[in-house]
């Protein structure tokens, strides 16, 4: 299948009105407009030519006043070639149709009676959609992606970018990193991709969860043991430190280790050296100590329970990450990923999401981070009857929306509100202005001033 660059501005409008076939071609005159006013002749230019947009009259002969035909060629323009971008028009009242056939995996929907310049906003962002699959497609061929940063991360919010320039900037520097967040932010993921950036990568990358390790195991976990250090101990067996020597140790949840064992962490990080369990022999190890907490390191140093000077130790460098909620957009980026990631194997017919589906992705709370949004997506692949995920397939409870930030300064507010809504808006257009300002409720212009007083980008 061809996806060359006049393939990409080909555009087959499938229509039998004469008049309207000559006016629709007059008003695509940036585009190679291909004429079908029949299923024979829309599916031999299909084959043909393959365009990437096609504009399809549900109401066809031999059946004009019903949606049959134009149900059939739907069927047939997805089955041989299922990455077309199908805009179906239909007639006044005939909205069900059009829902109908979104489900069936047409793209978007337009009714009757046409207005040229709306339909064609409808048409480049199409177009502008489909250019963006295929670049996307090409980068993956490369081993990157869209909207991926540090460790592959996917993102687009200045918010989570600035954390990735961060980590990046200190990956060479030989300083102890401490990542602070909230359960499912990703923290492993940015621990891992500061490895690769750094000159440790050809050096393992070994990872232990301090939560998940019962205390009486955890000091073997860690710093090895000797054989016969204790009972079932039938062999030598290095720790973890030490299996991360010449590269990187990441230790999640490291509010988790108990005071003792953070007495020989401390010493581990002071010297350089450990002792096996068991052992009498000073071991030099060269490892580099990355770790994570989602707990309130603060108020357990005084409580006592976490040691401040372990703390400083771990903690030469501190690096915040925002929740999921505090990354507008971000969420129906990874939630589109996820889908792409489970629907080949879990559900092959799935093609995207419905609107309220990506609404109700936008506006979530998730409480639990991008795990939970995982977790969502790959559940409703797996239940969703039709070709989209509906918002009923994400099971999420209603209410999700908070008051928001209180802020005391109006000025303030007003811009952190317009912010977040402008993410949104250009991250569900795909970066299209025109629509962008269409879902926000306001003219181009104006968009295009907003972005440039808070010095946004517009792509």
């Amino acid at each position: 299948m061809s996806e060359g660059g006049t393939d990409m501005r080909k555009l087959l409008v499938v229509e039998d009105d004469p008049g309207l076939q000559a006016q629709l071609k007059w008003a695509y005159d940036g585009y190679e407009v291909l004429i079908a006013g029949d299923h024979d002749s829309a599916i031999d230019l299909l084959r043909a030519e393959e365009p990437a947009v096609v504009t399809l009259d549900l109401g066809l002969p031999p059946d004009p006043d019903g949606t049959r035909e134009g149900f059939r060629i739907l069927k047939a323009i997805l089955e041989h070639k299922p990455d077309t971008k199908v805009i179906v028009v239909s007639g006044h009242g005939e909205r069900t149709s059009a829902l109908a056939a979104i489900a069936n995996g047409a793209w978007d929907f337009y009714q009757k009676p046409i207005d040229i310049e709306e339909l064609g906003l409808i048409v480049r962002r199409a177009f502008h959609v489909r250019e963006l699959e295929v670049e996307n497609a090409r980068l993956a061929d490369q081993g990157s992606g869209d909207n991926r940063v540090l460790g592959g991360m996917i993102t687009g919010a200045p918010e989570m970018l600035k954390v990735a320039r961060t980590i990046e900037r200190v990956a060479n520097l030989d300083v102890s990193v401490m990542l602070l967040g909230a359960s499912g932010t990703g923290k492993e993921l940015l621990a891992r991709g500061l490895h690769e950036a750094s000159g440790r990568r050809d050096g393992a990358f070994v990872a232990i969860n301090c939560a998940a390790i019962p205390e009486n195991l955890l000091e073997s976990e860690l710093f090895g043991h000797e054989k016969g250090a204790f009972t079932g101990a039938v062999k030598t067996t290095e720790g973890k430190i030490e299996l991360a020597h010449g590269g990187t140790l990441f230790l999640d949840e490291v509010g988790d280790i108990p005071l003792p064992l953070q007495v020989k962490l401390l010493r581990f990080l002071q010297e350089r050296t450990i002792e096996r369990i068991g052992g009498r022999k000073a071991i030099a190890v060269d490892t580099r100590i990355v770790c994570a907490t989602h707990r309130d390191l603060d108020a357990m140093i005084a409580e006592q329970s976490f040691r401040d000077d372990l703390y400083y130790r771990l903690a030469e460098m501190v690096v915040k990450i925002p929740a999921l909620a505090e990354r507008p957009g971000d969420a129906v980026l990874l939630a589109r990923h996820f889908l792409h990631q489970y629907a080949p194997e879990m559900n092959p017919a799935m093609r995207g999401f419905a609107p309220d589906a990506l609404q109700a992705i936008d506006e979530g709370r998730w409480p639990g981070n991008v795990r939970e949004l995982e977790n969502r997506i790959k559940r409703a692949v797996i239940m969703a009857d039709g070709k989209l995920v509906m918002k009923a397939d994400l099971d999420l409870a209603g209410g999700q929306d908070g008051e928001g930030e209180d802020y005391l300064n109006l000025r303030a507010a007003r811009e952190a509100a317009d912010r977040v809504a402008i993410r949104r808006a250009m991250t569900q257009s795909e970066g299209n202005i025109s629509l962008a300002a269409k879902l926000l409720g306001i003219s181009r212009p104006t968009l295009y001033d907003l972005l440039k007083q808070y010095r946004m980008q517009a792509a």
